[in-house]
This record gives C-alpha cells, structure tokens and sequence, in this order.
C-alpha cells in the first residue's frame, strides 16, 4: 500500500497532499514547484495521449513545459519558476514558502470540501487532457467556443482569468487556475488521514525486536519503552521492582476532525446529488441548490462504502487465486527440470544402444533438449514476474481501499469513493482477461519421445516426435445431468497433449461392469435409454496414435426414481398415422373408425411405473385400449391383437384383458366422459395391473412380462383422452 500514500512528483510520503480534478494528488509543495505561469492569449500544445511522457515540471522551466508527444507547452511565460525537487530531496525553498503562506493566510487557503469541489470543473475531460480550475465560481471555469475550436486545431487557449497551468504527471492532463495557483485544489483529505494512520502505526512499533519489529502492544511509563507481548514477557516481566511499573496501552493516531462547512461553520450534514459536493442544512436552503436531490452525508457514504466493500471483495477473491497461481508457476519450473532432467537420461541411454553413428547425432539432441529446458523456465520466470507485478499492484490498490474504507469522515471519503470505485471496478475487468484466464503458458512435461526403431540410413535425420499417449480428461460435475432415463456427460480435454478421440463408458446400474457407449472428438455425451431409478458410473479416456491414456475418476448420475413423458408422434407412426396429437403430445384422439395405437416417448425395464388417462371425450360406442407395448408392435389394430400388446379395452358397462387377440377375465364397471384409467407395471414383479377411476379392475391382469416395454393406447373416433405421467405408484393389495 505504501506506493498508494506516495507523491508521484517527490516519491516521499504525501505531505498536506491535494487532489487534482482527474483524481491524481500530489503533495502542495510538489504542485506549487511544477504549476506554471500562463500569458494569456499563448496557445498550448494539446497532449496527443494521456500516457505521453513529458520533461517537464522539475527540470528547471523558463516559460514552458518541455514534453514528449504528450507534452504541453507555453511562451511568454516567465522564467522564474523554481526548479523541482529531486526524488532525495523533500520539496524546494519554494514550495516550502507557498506551503507555510497558505497555512497561515486564511483566505488563500481552502476551508470547505462544497468550496473545493465548486472550483473544479472540466474544461474537455474526454481526450483533450485539459482541465480548468479558479478560486472563483463556475463561469470562468468553462471554455467558450473558441476554445473548444483551438482544441480541435491541435492546440489550447486557455479560459479568461488563467493565470497559472499545471500538467499532471501521471495522466498528463493539463489543469488552468485563475490568480490562486494550485491553492484552489481542495485538500485530498482521505489521503491525508491514511497517511496519517500509516505513520502512527510506523512510530508504535516494538523497541526491544531484533528484528521486523511488531506493533507495539504496551508501553511502560517509567521506562518509557514501547513493547510487543512477546518482548513484554521476556524483558519487563510483571516480577520485581518491575512489578510497580506501569503498562500502558500507547497513543493511537489523533482524532478525525469533524467536516465543517467553510462558510457556515456548520456540520456538513447532507449531500447534494446533482453538485455532488457535501452541504450544510444551510446550503441546502440557499437558491444554488434548490430543486436538487439531496441526501444525507452518511446514507451517501454508506452506500458506496458498501458498493467499494462489494467490489473489493471480489477483487481480493481474484487476489488470492492469483497467488495460487503463482505459487504453481514456481513449483511448474521445477517441474520442467526435472522431466527434461528424465528425459536427458532417457535419450543418453537410447543413444548409447545405436551404432557409432549415433554418438555424433547424441550431443545435439541433448543440447535440444537443454534448450527447450531453459526457455521454458525463462519463460516461466516472465509469466511469474508479470503476475506477481500485477499482484502487488493490486494488493497496494486494495490495501489503500482497505484504509479508505475505515475513514470515518463521510465527507472525506466521498472527496474519493467514486475514484476508488471506478479504480477498482477497472481492475476487475481487465482481472478476467490479464489473470483470470491466465494459464501456464508452457508445459512442465517434455512432449517428446525419441524414435530409436528408425532405420540405420534415417540416422542423420533422427529427431523427436511431438507424440505421447494423451493425459487424463476431467469430467466436469457442473455440466453433467440426468434427466428421466438420460444422462448427460461433459468432460475437459487434458492440457498440453495431442488428443484425437474419447471413449465414455458406463457400467449397467448396478454396479456392474463397464461398456463403451461413445466413442468420438466430441466432449459432451447424452445416453438415452437407461434404467429408470438407478445410479450409473461413468469414466471416459482420450486416446491417440501413440496409445490410450488413463481413465478419468468416475461421476455418478441417478436416473429418475419417477419416469415423465408424453406421447411420442414418431413411435406411433408419424404423420400417416392419423393421429392428433395436442397439448404438447399429452392429448391424442383420431378421426377414423380404425383403430390407431399411440406409444409413449419412453421405454421400461426395470423399476415399477404408474400412469394414468382421463376420458376426455367418449362420444361414440367403441372400445378404447389400454396397457403396453413392444416397438415393434402393429399400430393399426387394436391394442392386445398381435402377441406385442398387453392391454384392456373397456366400454360403457365393463372391460376386458386382451393378449394376442386372446380376451379373458371380464370385470363390470365402465367408463364414461372424465373417467380416469390407471396403468401400474411393475417390472420388479413383472406384472401388469389396471385401475379404472382409482379402484383395481379386477386382479393382477398379466404376469412374467420380460423385455422392455412402451406405454400404449389404441383409440377410434369419438375417443380424447389426455396422459399423465410422473405419478407415484399406488399401493395394491395383491399380487
């Protein structure tokens, strides 16, 4: 953080630092050495970029800012400006003047945060980097046309009233004032108490550690000696005559002072939206803010406290995987010396089971493999390097937010939360695209063998091949699924390694051995057709023209314990059927006299399954059908003609079981319009029963059905019925 609470002009610690309208600070003493004086009717020289260097400011002006492409430059101006203090030295006789001057002459010194922020204003804040700043009011702050004209000329011509200008040395943005200099720029207040805080917790640190000295946690007051618990013990243990001393806790940083409003004396107590500068009850009755939304100061603060905490915390989140990051690049370099070291003895001893010939090719292909060997850590050491600068970047960023965030001066921080909101939620973005998605961007493992079965007239030519037998895959658990009797499998193809194809496989259900039931390029897989109601294991592999590799660690996927479906149009004949189909495939009806068998969109062979259907149409004197099917059953007869079907048909008065044209067991009770059929297969059992209007149609009607089998219906005109599925099965008393 420390870099955070340094002046970009004199590298010391920020000292009565002040806050440029593009929210870069910069100690009082460094803007009074680097502001420049402006002849009015002098055209500037626009920056072409705000990360154009310039040479100016403490290199000794005489009338203008000497610059790259970026610079900004002035003549007539006079000649003398002081020069700037050096990175050693603390600020010039000139700074150190103009600061102890504004101190001690109150009206040249800014004393309200709605004065500091009413005198700044932005004259082209897009690309130009052309600000104006005026001890005055809002009129001379903004630019006229001729201005804006000069501006998109090339060059700037500064607002009436300028007599001073000022380029920011880190955006390069230029800053105009009026005869107040750099003393208009409102005091960076949140920066001060931060630094503030930062030297309080240096100045409490432990006297008696060797070394790294902790915060201090006492003091004693007759020895006048600060101490960490640990150094307590050992040097001023509670034993003695140093019993009677006193222990002490030592004095924190001084206390906030209260925002006061500099024109009333009064508590800044609310926050104008539209200004977006804090006010006293006062101000907020004065005409120049009438009619804008206002809030209070700490509802303000709090909410983008909150939205800084919120953004911060995320941006700790990518921190922390940052450093995960980075600690696997240091251990991939050992990695990386470590095989090239296994691979070295690998080669040697190939090498040394050829002919003499090979003896001379030997040293190149060593010498091959040292230099994939240091390039890769070189490499490696870059990509480190770069993350770990971005790391403390951001660390520095967040621990400044950090302190910002514990600044209990409302006004204060709202001088900065939209800056730190808008800094970090930048740093968020561009997190995803510079770390988050980083990658090693080498592999540890050498992906060479060498090809020792080449013939004695290729060895002049002997070389590695790119090719090993590909690494593991990964199944990814968010992306895989099971839905009825399907399961989903989507897995991650192993890093640095050819790949040319998977093979998944699943085991039966139960435990069971494992099958293939894919075999392609592509990393996602649905199986259809499964079990209802039981857990399948799944593993997949890549392969290669060099070999196979390991299989990947098995997912289980549960099937669902109760089937839904609906009709399924295709199975049942498609188009020249002359079926209905309606209510997304649930309702069927037909308008022929022939009877039509719908199916169901899946089939069973294990597990017990219930569905029903509701009569939603029984105009006409005919006898619908109801029960199973195979696939290959006939689909223009009656259910239960062919050997395929097992069904009931049913009338007005009684029902029917029907198997291969063969009808027995006739039960009384018929059906009527809203009557409801149930159909109960129980493949543990192996039968197939029936309920008409949730009561048992006579007795178990078939058993010992084996195979898998298709809900089914046969109807003819008048007949509508509607099915529904993913029921619970209903208890029966027989079986």
């Amino acid at each position: 953080m420390e870099d955070e609470l340094r002046c970009p002009t004199c590298k010391q610690l920020y000292a009565n630092p002040v806050l440029l309208p593009c929210f870069h600070a910069l100690c009082l003493g460094c803007a009074l050495d680097i502001q420049t004086p402006y002849t009015p009717g002098v055209a500037l020289a626009v920056a072409g970029g705000s990360g154009a260097s310039a040479n100016g400011g403490h290199n000794g002006l005489h009338g203008q800012v000497n610059g790259g492409p970026g610079s900004v430059s002035g003549g007539g101006a006079a000649s003398g400006v002081a020069n700037g203090a050096g990175p050693g030295t603390r600020h010039s006789s000139h700074s150190s003047a103009a600061s102890t001057a504004s101190s001690n002459t109150g009206s040249e010194s800014v004393t309200s945060d709605q004065d500091q922020s009413d005198k700044v204003s932005i004259f082209s804040e897009a690309d130009s980097g052309v600000v104006c700043c005026s001890n005055t009011s809002r009129p001379v702050s903004y630019a006229g046309t001729g201005q804006l004209q000069g501006l998109l000329q090339g060059s700037v011509v500064a607002p009436p009233g300028a007599a001073y200008c000022l380029t920011c040395p880190l955006c390069r943005k230029l800053v105009f004032f009026d005869d107040g200099g750099v003393r208009n720029l409102p005091t960076y207040r949140a920066m001060e108490a931060i630094v503030d805080r930062f030297c309080a917790r240096e100045a409490l640190r432990c006297q008696m550690c060797e070394t790294d000295p902790k915060v201090a946690s006492l003091i004693c007051e007759q020895c006048e000696i600060r101490y960490c618990e640990p150094c307590r013990e050992l040097c001023h243990p509670a034993r003695g005559p140093l019993a009677k001393h006193t222990l002490v806790k030592p004095r924190g940083a001084p206390q906030q002072r209260e925002s006061v409003c500099g024109e009333h004396e009064e508590t800044l107590s609310q926050y104008c939206l539209n200004c977006k500068i804090p006010a006293c009850g006062q101000c907020i009755g004065e005409q120049r803010h009438q009619a804008h939304e206002v809030q209070s100061i700490n509802v303000t603060c709090k909410a983008q406290k909150t939205e800084l905490s919120h953004n911060l915390q995320q941006l700790s989140e990518k921190a922390r995987s940052t450093t995960e990051f980075i600690q696997r690049l240091k251990g991939m370099s050992d990695k990386v010396t470590e095989s090239c070291m296994e691979f070295e003895r690998l080669v040697h001893a190939q090498c040394e089971a050829l002919i003499q010939a090979i003896h001379d090719r030997r040293e190149y292909l060593l010498e091959a493999i040292r230099m994939d060997k240091d390039t890769k850590i070189r490499i490696l050491k870059d990509q480190q390097s770069n993350c770990t600068g971005k790391l403390q970047q951001t660390t520095g960023l967040i621990q400044f937010c950090i302190e910002a965030l514990k600044e209990t001066d409302s006004a204060a921080f709202l001088q900065v939360g939209s800056m730190l909101i808008n800094r970090v939620a930048n740093t968020d973005m561009t997190w995803h695209q510079e770390v988050t998605n980083a990658a090693p961007r080498v592999s540890p493992i050498v992906d060479l063998t060498l090809d020792d079965a080449a013939l004695a007239r290729a060895i002049d030519n002997l070389n590695f091949i790119q090719m090993k037998a590909p690494l593991t895959p990964s199944i990814l658990p968010t992306d895989c699924s099971a839905e009825n009797n399907s399961v989903t499998v989507a897995w991650q193809p192993p890093a640095h390694c050819t790949v040319e194809g998977y093979v998944l496989e699943l085991d039966d259900g139960s435990g069971g051995e494992f099958r293939e039931v894919y075999c392609g390029k592509e990393t996602i897989c649905t199986v259809d057709g499964l079990h209802f109601n039981s857990m399948y294991n799944a593993r997949v592999k890549a392969f290669n023209s060099a070999g196979e590799g390991e299989y990947s660690a098995l997912i289980g996927l549960q099937t669902a314990e109760v089937a839904w479906f609906t009709f399924d149009p295709v199975l049942s004949g498609g188009t020249g059927s002359g079926l209905i189909f309606s209510k997304n495939n649930a309702t069927v009806s037909v308008e022929g006299w022939e009877h039509r068998v719908a199916l169901g969109s899946v089939g069973f062979s294990r597990g017990v399954h219930y569905w029903e259907f509701t009569i939603d149409n029984y105009t006409a004197d005919t006898d619908p059908a109801f029960g199973v099917a195979r696939i290959d059953v006939a689909r223009n007869k009656m259910l239960g003609k062919d050997e395929k079907s097992f069904a009931m048909y049913i009338d007005r008065q009684r029902s029917w079981f029907q198997h291969n044209s063969i009808h027995e067991r006739r039960v009384e009770g018929g059906i009527t319009t809203g009557s409801t059929i149930g159909v109960l297969l129980d493949l543990e059992r192996h039968t197939l029963s029936f309920l008409v209007n949730e009561m048992p149609q006579g007795s178990v009607a078939f058993r010992d059905l084996y195979g898998v089998f298709y809900p089914a219906v046969s109807i003819n005109r008048g007949v509508t019925l509607t099915m529904h599925t993913a029921m619970d099965a209903p208890k029966m008393d027989y079986f």
